[in-house]
């Protein structure tokens, strides 16, 4: 039991350090503003991308990532595969968990959760997390290069 609470008391220590750094950091204040965006996603989605001007497009974030499908070509075959896995595998990781907890446990209205469910409903669960975390990807670029906070749209109806 002791050994459990020193662990907990130094994960505690270390979350924070991840939320003071983020705080001092303008990059990931602005990502935080974005659903289910905490100090850890911020600061690895800010420190992978190094520099706004880096992708000529905000589509390419995605890709630079792995979060697009791996193409297998043979012949007469054509399909697509699961996802690249190019790129930090942390922040891939990190924007996967984000998009696990819009999906599953976020609570209030976002376009991003009813974007997600639209394609879990058609394509599953799991699809549905790699595209909304590459999605996501794409978003906090934008975010960065426009220098504004995540806008929520409003609930239809």
């Amino acid at each position: 039991m002791e050994a459990r609470r020193s662990i907990i008391e130094r994960i505690k220590v270390l979350d924070g350090r991840a939320r003071s750094a983020a705080r001092q950091n303008a990059m990931a204040r602005l990502f935080m503003t974005a659903p289910d965006v905490g100090a850890v996603i911020a600061l690895s989605v800010a420190s992978t991308y190094g520099d706004a001007s880096r992708f000529r497009r905000s589509s390419s974030a995605g890709a630079y990532l792995g979060l697009t499908p791996r193409r297998y070509e043979s012949g007469d075959v054509s399909r697509n595969g699961h996802v690249s896995k190019r790129g930090d595998r942390l922040t891939r990781t990190h924007l996967y968990e984000a998009a696990n907890v819009i999906l599953t446990r976020q609570v209030g209205f976002s376009s991003l959760k009813a974007w997600g469910l639209r394609i879990a409903k058609g394509a599953g669960f799991k699809k549905a997390k790699v595209a909304l975390a590459r999605k996501l990807a794409v978003i906090l670029h934008a975010m960065w290069k426009t220098n504004e906070p995540f806008r929520y749209a409003a609930p239809a109806g």
